[in-house]
């Protein structure tokens, strides 16, 4: 039988790398225990551990630590499982040639919206959830967009399970608020983020269905909303929902 001791270790090594993972810098040792709550000796015997089997890196001119090669193995391998991933790039490439801001690949799992592929903005400042990223779907365009293909009752059941979560004064907090949005993505046939997610941050959103009407995932377009203007999202839009409607052609019945 496994011991509790063990099984803790295993749990805050995971939390340790998963702060690692969010973050777009390295993080000193001193900032991951203040951040997980433990003692500055702990956090440094587990990431000792995870250097030595290569999860974690050690950048000694900065004193600051970083994910490492292996985890960046382990997330491939999830990516690569998802066959459609790799197929998706060239859609993304064109939607960021078009717009000129960042494309992202979504889909829902476990009740969030996690990004599995991203071509960035060659603008110099960035809009950037970078994949592994994990959002609420009531507050993000990809994630509603996939919400939408679903029955009134599953989205019902979705928000009972998941709640609502305000990340801006703009996020939805109620079930009808969503739902009078819901029907509008279904109208136009896409969704928008508007500032919802993040203050300063728009994002336009379509689903890629298969044959049989199945949504497999969504392809968004996302940008600093002085740029991505609300005149501006419209046709951006229309030209995610013409990318999604090819890329499923081309990746067939999912």
């Amino acid at each position: 039988m496994e011991r509790t001791g063990d099984v803790q270790s295993v749990s805050r090594a995971l939390d340790l790398l998963t702060r690692l993972g969010s973050s777009e810098e390295g993080q000193r040792l001193s900032e991951l225990a203040r951040a997980a709550g433990l003692a500055v000796s702990t956090v440094h015997r587990l990431l000792t551990t995870m250097q030595q089997a290569g999860f974690v890196h050690f950048d000694p001119a900065r004193s600051e630590w970083h994910v490492g090669r292996e985890a960046f193995a382990v997330g491939a391998a999830y990516v690569q499982r998802r066959d459609f991933v790799a197929p998706a790039m060239v859609f993304l490439r064109r939607l960021r040639d078009e717009s000129r801001e960042t494309a992202n690949l979504g889909i829902l799992e476990d009740g969030q919206l996690v990004t599995l592929a991203q071509v960035e903005s060659r603008e110099i400042t960035r809009a950037i959830s970078p994949p592994g990223g994990r959002v609420a779907a009531t507050c993000s365009a990809m994630g509603k967009a996939l919400l939408a293909t679903w029955t009134d009752e599953q989205i019902a059941m979705f928000c009972k399970q998941n709640g609502f979560r305000k990340l801006t004064p703009n996020s939805h907090r109620t079930l009808a608020s969503l739902m009078a949005d819901i029907r509008t993505i279904r109208k136009r046939g896409f969704a928008i983020d508007d500032e919802e997610h993040v203050a300063g941050l728009r994002c336009v959103a379509a689903v890629a269905s298969s044959p049989q009407g199945d949504a497999i995932c969504a392809l968004s377009v996302s940008g600093l909303a002085n740029r991505l203007s609300a005149a501006r999202a419209s046709p951006v839009a229309g030209r995610v929902v013409v990318a999604a409607r090819e890329f499923a052609q081309k990746i067939g019945p999912r």
